[in-house]
């Protein structure tokens, strides 16, 4: 498609349209949070675009785990999409509890989030958070992680202060998720073991021969650290903000259509926007789904027409 082509988007909604009122002023600007993780960095990518369609403004700011919820508490940040849980409730769960920051959606339902191992490691026995210190020389003493503060991280670094599974003498190596798969990445090149915070829906679980490991029960959660994601935002938006609460609690994605969003963009083609615009084009009935009962900011109705132009690719 030529860079400055536009395309057409023909939403047949279900249900009549919804009729409201305009939103107040202080809805008509969305602060939204990126952590770094692909999965949210495309789904918040693919809300900014519908957002923007709908005569909203969106500002994205890339922050860590504990400035996004310590923005959120404060009413410095709108909506997040990557609320982990149970892996993140130390860090979210007090906010929650206060109302300084609520839950408006599970937007996916049934996820992943562990240490896991390549499966070499795993075929040698190493199955279990128990088995870790047993091969402490085949891993050469080190688990790897993605950035400081991150929840797993600091699960992880408790377990070797606290000398929780014997880890006494290990180190956490902290960086990024592009650092840490390029380590785990390079350990499978040279046929080595390494243990490393994993998580599905990712292209990690079809580029690595991985598997996750049993025991972390009081760390990750049951079965394995299933989990679920959900959309938080700061205190009172639901109230404050109707149409825009709505929205987001319609926003539901699949583990396909992340692991599509993702690949798209790991797989070589940087350029995210655009990739969020292609999968909203060719994803007519779930966004039908999603603006079900909601209007533009300004009020009215959403037209059965989004007209999305790639002339402001970026």
């Amino acid at each position: 498609m030529n860079r400055f082509a536009r395309w057409l988007l023909v939403i047949a909604l279900t249900s009549s349209t919804a009729l409201h009122a305009k939103e107040a002023e202080r809805c008509e600007l969305v602060r939204l949070s990126d952590v770094g993780w692909t999965d949210i960095t495309m789904t918040t990518a693919v809300a900014r675009l519908i957002l923007g369609e709908l005569g909203y403004r969106t500002q994205i700011r890339r922050l860590s785990l504990p400035d996004t919820y310590r923005g959120l508490s404060e009413g410095q940040l709108d909506v997040f999409l990557g609320n982990w849980m149970p892996a993140q409730s130390e860090l979210v769960q007090p906010h929650l509890d206060s109302g300084r920051i609520e839950k408006l959606h599970t937007n996916l339902p049934t996820v992943r989030y562990t240490l896991a191992v390549l499966t070499p490691g795993y075929e040698g026995g190493l199955k279990d958070f128990a088995d870790i210190h047993r091969f402490k020389n085949e891993l050469a003493g080190q688990i790897f992680g993605i950035e400081p503060g991150n929840e797993g991280n600091e699960m992880v670094k408790g377990m070797i202060r606290d000398n929780t599974f014997g880890l006494a003498g290990f180190s956490l190596v902290e960086s990024s998720e592009s650092g840490m798969l390029n380590h785990v990445e390079r350990a499978q090149r040279l046929g080595k073991w390494a243990v490393f915070l994993g998580w599905e829906p990712h292209p990690m679980n079809e580029r690595l021969k991985m598997n996750y490991l049993a025991g972390g029960d009081d760390y990750f959660g049951p079965n394995y650290g299933a989990a679920q994601v959900n959309t938080v935002a700061r205190g009172g938006l639901s109230e404050q903000c109707p149409n825009l609460a709505r929205l987001f609690r319609n926003m539901t994605f699949t583990i396909a259509a992340e692991n599509q969003l993702m690949s798209a963009v790991l797989e070589g083609n940087t350029n995210r926007r655009r990739v969020a615009k292609q999968w909203i084009e060719d994803n007519p009935q779930m966004i039908a789904a999603w603006l079900e009962g909601v209007s533009r900011y300004q009020g009215g109705p959403v037209s059965k027409v989004l007209d999305v132009s790639l002339a402001g690719n970026d």
